[in-house]
Order: structure tokens, then sequence, then C-alpha cells
């Protein structure tokens, strides 16, 4: 594949530097805060996280279908990639509700098939932070218009899965709910063994991201067409990812989580613009006429993540950090105290399962039919 680009960035230094490098300008605030506050989840960074997080936690995991359905540059792949668009999606949402909603359908209480499905999310949202990291690579070195060779694209891989994904499960598993801790690590070990691991972890990890930052910085170096944004986002990711190692937890969480809700926000705003034309259809001709203007994309997806927001933290296993309390009290005590609250917790499954389907469908670059939809990604 040889595509060549404007730019190596994907919209300018100013858009890139916010959206898709926020580990950087978010870090040094965070850092800051984190210090000079005697306990960052109950002051001002707090505060930031829940802006951050009503504005762009719902809506990314949106962008990825607004992008499948509300695209006419995705259009076609309705058609010629039904299965993995229409038909595993339909499938996610009814094996979520009926794995989770009945109460005696299944030989295990509801609460145990809750926790199963916290743990495979867990796992699935590592995963996916990762697969983001290594997409984002990926792009800037096509952008680049570097050579994407067998041993550059596995390095990539190899960073993302060991940075951004195994070092992370070891650090959210060892920091992570006490109820997840109880339920899963501690039938394998012992709280002691755990606290001698998190001893250990912060040289031995900080060892390792030092190590693969400085392989991926030299090798691109070396490539005669370094990429400047490339750079900045590896960067960006180790350290957000030291961070987990030397601060307060919650630090990390910020900069983990806003790193990966800005990116995919970004990335679904320059896929929207400059779609072919969407002809009679009445539903093609409305979303056309606001992916016209890549800020009116901005902002519906920003007011759609905030007014879903007590929807979506009903699902939350840890009950401080429900943001909606604080926005939206009556709407978010209704909906907790609601029947309906196994329907949506499952709605909170489902719509998290169905981002990380749809992500890899609407970035499979590796097919041409997907390629050419996320033309102005690629191209711009």
């Amino acid at each position: 594949m040889h595509i060549m680009a404007r730019s190596s960035w994907i919209r300018g230094p100013f858009f890139d530097g916010f959206f898709m490098l926020s580990g950087l300008w978010l870090a040094p605030v965070a850092l800051y805060l984190g210090e000079t506050e005697g306990n960052p989840e109950s002051g001002l960074m707090d505060d930031i996280y829940l802006v951050l997080s009503a504005l762009f936690w719902v809506g990314h995991g949106a962008s990825s279908a607004y992008m499948a359905y509300c695209t006419t540059a995705y259009r076609p792949l309705l058609s010629t990639q039904r299965t993995r668009v229409v038909w595993v999606p339909l499938g996610i949402c009814l094996a979520v509700f009926a794995f989770l909603v009945p109460e005696g359908a299944w030989p295990w209480p509801r609460a145990d098939r809750l926790m199963a499905l916290v743990i495979v999310d867990f796992l699935l949202v590592t995963y996916h932070f990762a697969a983001q990291h290594y997409g984002v690579l990926s792009l800037y070195r096509v952008r680049a218009g570097q050579p994407r060779t067998r041993a550059a694209k596995l390095v990539d891989r190899a960073f993302a899965l060991v940075v951004g994904g195994a070092l992370v499960i070891v650090v959210d598993a060892l920091i992570g709910t006490e109820s997840f801790q109880n339920v899963w690590l501690y039938t394998w070990a012992s709280p002691d063994d755990l606290d001698a691991v998190w001893d250990r972890l912060p040289v031995a990890g900080t060892s390792v991201v030092s190590l693969g930052t400085m392989v991926l910085v030299a090798m691109e170096l070396r490539t005669g067409r370094a990429s400047l944004p490339r750079m900045l986002y590896l960067l960006s990711i180790s350290v957000v990812v030291l961070t987990a190692f030397w601060v307060h937890p919650f630090v990390f969480v910020v900069l983990w989580t806003v790193q990966h809700w800005t990116a995919a926000m970004g990335l679904a705003v320059v896929v929207a613009q400059g779609n072919p034309d969407p002809g009679p259809s009445l539903w093609y001709r409305f979303w056309h006429r606001v992916n016209a203007r890549p800020w009116r994309v901005l902002v519906f997806l920003m007011l759609a993540s905030t007014a879903l927001l007590p929807v979506m933290e009903v699902e939350a296993v840890d009950a401080g950090a429900r943001y909606s309390q604080r926005l939206f009290p009556w709407v978010a005590d209704a909906l907790r105290t609601s029947p309906l609250v196994p329907a949506l917790v499952a709605l909170g499954f489902v719509t998290a399962f169905l981002h990380y389907q749809l992500d890899r469908a609407v970035f499979r670059l590796s097919d041409p039919e997907v390629r050419e939809a996320a033309g102005a990604m690629l191209r711009s």
C-alpha cells in the first residue's frame, strides 16, 4: 500500500496536538495537580476529568458507529461487508442481553454473570487501547510515506501490545477495584504476592517502556523519512504509561483514558469530512449536512456524550466514579433505582463490545474497501 499524503500530520499540528497527542499536554497538568493536591480524586483534577468524561467518554464509543452508519464514505461497507458491520453487531446485542438480563434462565446468579462480563471487558478494552496505538502509529507511518515492511509492522505491534497492553493489564489488575481483585486475582495469588510484584514493577516497567521507546525512535530516525508526529505519539504513549508506575493511580487513569477518547473522536471528525454525495437517502442527506463541517460532528458527539452519560454510568462497577450524579443528579438517581437496571447494565456492555467490533471494522486498513472509505484520514 503506497498512499501519498499532503502532510505527515493527520490534520495539522494544532489538531493532532490536541486530539492525537493529548498525553503530552495533559500530563504536565495532571502531574502538577497530582503532586500539589492531597487527593487528586477529590480536587481540581477530578473536576477536569468530569468535564473530559462528559464530553468524550460516550462520544468516543459512538464514534466508530457514527463512521459506519452516518457517513456516505462507509455506506458501501453495509452491503459488501455486512457480516462485520451489521450481523456481528446484532449478534453482540442479542447475546449480551440474553446472557445478562434474564434472572433464572442461566445456572449462575446474575452477579456472577456480571463479573464474568467485567473481566471479559477488562481484557478486551486493554487490547482495544493497544490496537488503537498500533493503528495510529501505522497511520503516521503511511502519511510520512515510509515503507510498511513486515519488520516495521512487527516492531510497532510489539510496542503497542507490550507497552500499551501487557504492562497496563498488570497495572490495572494491581490497582483495580477491590471486588475485581477478590473475585479474580486473589484466587491466583495472595495479597502479599501481589504487593511483591508491585514493589518490583516500577523499575522493571520503566526499563521496558524506555527501551521500547528508544528502539522505535532510533528506527524512525534511520528511515530517512522520519515523522515528527509519529515520534511525538510514541513519546505520548510512553509518558502516560510511565505515570502508572510513579504517581497516584487516578492520574494514570485520567491520562490513559483521555488520550484514547480524544484520539478516537479526532479520527472520526477527520473521516467524516469530504464524503461522497448522499444521493436521495434522507438519512444520509441529513448526516451529510452535519459532516460538511468538522465542528458539527465534534459538537454532535460531545452533546450526545454528555446527554447519555447517566445511562452509560449505570454499568459502572465503582460507584465513586459516577460523574452523572454531579451533573444530572435526579436523572442518575432515577436510572439507578429503576426496574430497568439489568437492561441498562446490559446496554452498557453492549455499547462497549459494539465499539470494539466496529472500531476494528472501520479502521481495518489492510482492507482496500476500508482504505477507500477512510481516504480523508489517509490522504488529506
